[in-house]
């Protein structure tokens, strides 16, 4: 049960190349940010200094000790140098160095130290660079967990997508798409809200693929052949998804209210409607890790760090969002309270 503690949240500080460090010192510089939660940034000391000098934040940094407002507690520092990683300059020392922080964020969450992780951008090319056999941050996060089934979520406080297919080509997803992929995707999103959401009957929405759903067939078969078995076998266990739904019409349907959730079949179908209501603030979320994990949806932004221009904004909502998820989580009665 939930014990009142402000949750510990691990903020893995990214590339640090790219903004990551700026908008960590900017977050640390919000005392709302210790309203939520007691955060500690994987990262190093030198270039959350170099960060502090760009933003005109003052900050104490410690190694140790309790987070607070005007301190910021690191851990796991890889011993780099600035003049080692310029600004918008990615290198090699810096990509081992983010490899190393994620590494060490998910060690302490897995052994109690932590309660979830925020990630800051990083680069699926430096993560290759790294020596990191995997395609993204999601995938290596999955491998430090031991394998899961996880599906992406981006969410703002008015509209939530969740994604059946996520970065492949238009053509792939709709090879990839397929009952099975569609019925996992909905019950990792159920449980999801069920466990870190605080709603013991999320209304999940699925949206169709083909205009006007389809229309009887006239345009597609997908939704009666594709869409339809996934949500029978949903809803027979109990899980209030339904659909499919015209997609032009139920993310307004969603954004007023209507749901809690809506199910998107590619990328593009789901984010384009999310970004438009949710562009600076929106969090990436990974549903079905045995982590609560919660990432910014931006980039490393090269092109503008060192510049102090960057936001903390999506930050900022996304360590919110984690620690609400780790109060959810320990409110929720064990079996053997039942």
């Amino acid at each position: 049960m939930w014990s009142g503690q402000l949750p510990k949240i691990a903020v893995t500080m990214g590339d640090p190349a790219g903004i990551g460090p700026e908008i960590a010192v900017l977050a640390h510089a919000r005392p709302e940010l210790f309203s939520w939660c007691r955060p500690v940034v994987y990262g190093d000391p030198a270039i959350l200094r170099r960060a502090m000098s760009v933003t005109g934040t003052s900050l104490e940094i410690a190694e140790d000790g309790e987070p607070g407002p005007g301190r910021i507690v690191v851990a796991a520092p890889c011993g780099l140098r600035p003049e080692e990683t310029p600004f918008g300059q990615p290198s090699l020392p810096g990509y081992a160095a983010m490899a190393g922080y994620i590494q060490s964020a998910v060690r302490d969450i897995l052994s109690g130290k932590a309660s979830a992780v925020v990630t800051c951008p990083i680069t699926k090319e430096g993560l290759k660079a790294a020596g990191v056999p995997f395609p993204g941050h999601t995938e290596f996060l999955v491998h430090l967990c031991g394998g899961a089934d996880v599906v992406m979520m981006l969410a703002g406080d008015r509209l939530r997508v969740a994604l059946v297919t996520i970065h492949v080509s238009l053509k792939e997803a709709l090879d990839l798409l397929s009952p099975a992929l569609i019925e996992k995707t909905i019950r990792v999103t159920d449980a999801f809200f069920r466990k870190y959401m605080g709603m013991p009957a999320p209304r999940i929405a699925v949206a169709a693929l083909n205009p006007h759903a389809g229309e009887g067939g006239m345009f597609g078969d997908e939704e009666s052949r594709l869409i339809a078995p996934a949500l029978e076998a949903c809803r027979a266990d109990g899980i209030d998804a339904t659909g499919p739904y015209p997609p032009d019409t139920v993310f307004y349907r969603a954004y007023h209210g209507a749901f809690d959730v809506v199910v998107a079949m590619t990328h593009d179908h789901g984010l384009i409607p999310l970004k438009l209501v949710h562009f600076g603030d929106a969090v990436n979320v990974t549903m079905g890790l045995p982590v609560a994990r919660t990432s910014v949806d931006h980039g490393t932004a090269y092109d503008i760090a060192g510049k102090g221009t960057a936001s903390p904004a999506s930050l900022l909502a996304a360590v919110r969002m984690a620690a609400g998820m780790t109060v959810s989580a320990c409110e929720q009665p064990k079996a053997d309270q039942l």
